[in-house]
């Protein structure tokens, strides 16, 4: 009798590691990039292998809507599905524009906020937009441009 009791507390112990095991989620990476003309997002874990990688084309076939903030909804929805499939509860996001650009695209913003509803924890928001530094000489000639 006691060996009986004895091994099914050892049982019950096992099951509680593997359901503790089971909720640990992990954290990834989104990257997500904006312009005036498209949105991508591209999903990476922490040391930075691709995950999953949805975009404006992917999702309609108007060029004209694949940077609306609509799309980027179901963008977001996308990415969703696959990393609840990944077991992925939170987030770090790293936003980038077209260089240049004084800020990011419609899509930035709907993005962030439909993967806060699917219930993913945003850890951190980043921007990692480069900056133009001087660069190459500007078109127009020495004289500039004439109109």
């Amino acid at each position: 009798m006691e060996e009986e009791t004895k091994e099914k507390t050892d049982e019950d112990r096992e099951e509680k590691k593997t359901e503790k095991k089971k909720k640990r989620e992990a954290e990834a990476v989104a990257n997500i990039y904006t312009s005036f003309n498209n949105t991508i997002v591209h999903i990476t874990d922490m040391s930075g292998r691709s995950l999953a990688k949805v975009s404006g084309g992917q999702v309609t076939k108007h060029d004209r809507l694949k940077a609306n903030s609509t799309i980027a909804m179901f963008i977001a929805k996308r990415v969703a599905e696959t990393l609840k499939d990944l077991n992925i509860g939170s987030l770090y996001v790293r936003i980038r524009t077209k260089t240049g650009n004084p800020a990011p695209g419609p899509g930035a913003n709907a993005i962030i906020k439909s993967l806060t509803r699917d219930g993913f924890k945003i850890l951190n928001i980043l921007d990692t937009t480069r900056i133009p530094r001087g660069g190459p000489r500007k078109k127009g000639g020495s004289r500039g441009r004439r109109v």
